[in-house]
């Protein structure tokens, strides 16, 4: 055992360090100690690239803090004047170093409002690398530091169940696989509305009450262009639920999602956010069609079918599954008590499952005239 030992510890134990005797650089003594900056090239190199993370670290950990709380300062004056409850707690919270969100309450139409900072994670060197490696090969995809600005409505703020939307053109490639609800829409354009933007929704009456001209006028603002990339109306949940929501489950939401301006130019889209409030003010005045109301309902009922159906299918096949595991659990088992048995008897076993088997088979077996 000792002679293992040993052999374990030669291994890993590095081999003594000589000293070159013709060396000829600068070196430093003190006393009895002496430094020869030659002979730790390696150490230098790792240290120098241990210096550079940690900077990027700090760097990027700053730059993502910076742009959310400017941002965020330039747009607090507005919820402080709608809202009764315009800061959290804590106000304006860290969850780690790439997400910043915060909650406002008190407002007439609106239960709460989320403000949810996902920035790009500039403090993760290795995260970072791999969405710049991944924009060279896929052109479509675009990292972009987001804010969601996510009003809950109040019971009553919005009367009827639809799904609606403004979207900037680069935005639609994607937005229907992140956002569930508004695969029910359809992609239209509209004149009122700069070339840069569509219109999705369920019903072209849908559109005609909600784009009015201060939403238009918020929405055409050059400054807002190039960070707005949705405004939307729903009443349905972003992720695809499970099954059918029970009525006290059941929420509409208006989300406004932007992309992050640089820090000179946070003011850009106080105008737009500041429209949201006589906008959300509005829906409660939707006055839609009956034919339009007569459809949406029966497609909310169609709805709920659907998902009540999937819901039914998918815990069948899930006890139909567990069955399954049950039952080869069980054979496995047995299997396994028979392979422990003396072959006489494993014999005497086989020879019965051979018969039953037959038996079985017989059975089945239909004879023609």
């Amino acid at each position: 055992m000792a002679s293992v030992l040993n052999k374990v510890l030669a291994v890993l134990t590095p081999p003594p360090h000589i000293n070159p005797v013709d060396y000829d650089g600068l070196q430093y003594k003190w006393s009895i100690f002496v430094f020869r900056p030659a002979l730790f090239k390696t150490e230098l190199y790792l240290l120098a690239g241990l210096f550079v993370y940690i900077a990027f670290v700090l760097i990027g950990v700053s730059r993502n803090s910076t742009k959310a709380r400017r941002w965020f300062a330039a747009h607090l004056p507005i919820l402080e004047q709608q809202f009764s409850k315009p800061l959290g707690k804590t106000g304006l919270t860290q969850d780690g170093y790439s997400d910043f969100f915060n909650f406002s309450t008190g407002r007439r139409n609106v239960t709460s409002l989320h403000t949810v900072f996902t920035l790009q994670p500039r403090h993760d060197f290795f995260q970072w690398a791999f969405q710049l490696g991944r924009t060279l090969i896929d052109l479509h995809y675009r990292p972009k530091d987001d804010i969601t600005l996510d009003f809950r409505l109040a019971p009553g703020a919005l009367a009827h169940d639809f799904v609606w939307a403004v979207v900037a053109k680069d935005e639609l490639l994607s937005i229907k696989d992140d956002r569930w609800d508004l695969t029910f829409t359809k992609t239209t354009e509209s004149p009122a509305l700069p070339p840069s933007l569509s219109v999705m929704s369920e019903f072209a009456d849908v559109t005609e009450n909600l784009l009015k001209p201060g939403l238009i006028s918020a929405l055409s603002d050059p400054k807002v262009l190039p960070y707005f990339r949705s405004l939307s109306v729903t009443d349905q949940p972003r992720i695809r639920p499970d099954g059918p929501l029970a009525a006290s489950a059941r929420q509409k939401h208006v989300i406004l999602s932007l992309s992050a301006p640089p820090s000179g130019h946070v003011k850009d889209t106080v105008a737009l956010v500041t429209a949201l409030f006589p906008f959300i003010d509005a829906l409660s005045h939707v006055n839609l069609r009956p034919e339009t109301k007569t459809k949406l309902k029966k497609m909310r009922e169609g709805l709920d079918k659907d998902l009540k159906a999937d819901s039914e299918k998918e815990k069948k096949e899930e006890l139909s599954q567990a069955a399954e595991d049950k039952k080869a659990a069980k054979r496995k088992a047995e299997e396994e008590r028979i392979a422990k048995l003396p072959a006489a008897e494993q014999k005497k076993i086989l020879e019965k499952e051979r018969k039953r088997l037959m038996r079985k088979s017989q059975g089945k077996t239909t004879v023609r005239k």
